[in-house]
């Protein structure tokens, strides 16, 4: 069990602001607003978000609403590892996110660059601190074969870093923001992080956390806050896997999953959110959108009641690894 000498943002719920950085389409400054007061209302109060995300959007439109809202109340978590540097000629598409600001994205996991990252974070959002600071992407998915110099670079500059702010008090804790678990068990070894944001590793449909990285975070009393518990939409019904169009096999896998929880009378998002948040070392699973309808329905999903046949059904077809957590135990 993940003990409390490590900060972790409140649970089981939070809310994940790529979807506001206008991922995969454009999303109104109203319909931006609308879906984060949404998430108030339902309740959430751990809002994580990124100066990629737009890139700045996100983070602006973070600002906007929660500078309104009592400091104390609420708990929020920003990224560290890319500056963003005004450059007229960029704009438009970035990554995933589509009409973007005019922001050229550049790498930087120096402790320099963390300082100088987690500064304009909070001049763009108009808010005076942070609780949590990720290092995003010092992964292989990021940077390819120089993921481990790269790596290295963010242990020797950003980690040090940021356990001294934390022991500064200007953040309350720290970790990684990646899509890959084997950072994360790295991290471990060289640092002392409070909590990761790892998506995509743990859901329904991919449990690579599961093995050694889990096991490790409870040793240490770290936590995990699990983003992408839809696969970025496949499970929820849609198209995306991986921020791209879902291969053939990952859609049948889902499509397995769906026929079972038919046979159950169970949502399968309600299915996907709970058993994120079953697992001990899980502090909040924080799933995006850009609905304010969908926020509501995300809140009644985590508290769906979900018969312990289903998940019994998953493991006895192996579906899921028999050592995974469930809600059913």
């Amino acid at each position: 069990m993940a003990n409390s000498q490590h900060y972790a943002p409140p649970g089981p719920l939070g809310f994940g602001g790529a979807p506001l950085g206008n991922m995969f389409e454009r999303v109104s400054d109203a319909d931006a607003i609308a879906t984060l007061e949404a998430a108030w209302d339902a309740g959430i109060r751990y809002f994580d978000t990124a100066p990629e995300y737009g890139p700045g959007i996100s983070e602006h439109r973070f600002g906007q609403f929660l500078r309104n809202k009592p400091r104390d109340e609420y708990v929020l978590s920003t990224k560290v590892g890319r500056l963003l540097r005004a450059d007229a000629t960029k704009g438009g598409q970035h990554g995933p996110f589509v009409a973007g600001l005019p922001f050229r994205v550049d790498y930087d996991y120096t402790a320099d660059g963390v300082r100088r990252s987690i500064e304009d974070s909070l001049q763009r959002m108009g808010i005076a601190s942070i609780d949590i600071a990720y290092i995003h992407d010092c992964a292989e998915d990021a940077h390819g074969d120089r993921w481990l110099e790269v790596f290295d670079t963010a242990m020797k500059g950003a980690a040090v870093a940021l356990t001294q702010l934390r022991e500064e008090g200007v953040i309350r804790g720290w970790g990684l923001g990646v899509n890959r678990v084997e950072p994360c068990v790295m991290c471990l070894d060289r640092a002392d992080p409070d909590v990761f944001l790892l998506a995509g590793r743990y859901s329904l449909l991919n449990q690579p956390a599961l093995d050694e990285f889990f096991p490790r975070c409870a040793e240490r009393g770290v936590h995990v806050v699990v983003g992408g518990p839809y696969n970025s939409g496949l499970i929820a019904g849609g198209r995306n896997f991986e921020y791209q169009e879902a291969p053939p096999d990952k859609v049948a896998a889902r499509d397995r999953l769906a026929a079972i929880a038919k046979r159950h009378n169970v949502d399968l998002r309600a299915a996907a959110l709970q058993f994120c948040a079953a697992h001990p070392v899980v502090a909040s699973v924080i799933p995006g959108t850009k609905n304010p309808q969908r926020v509501h329905e995300n809140a009644a999903l985590m508290k769906q009641p979900i018969p312990v046949e289903f998940w019994q059904e998953l493991k006895r077809e192996r579906v899921l690894p028999e050592n995974a957590p469930t809600p059913a135990g």
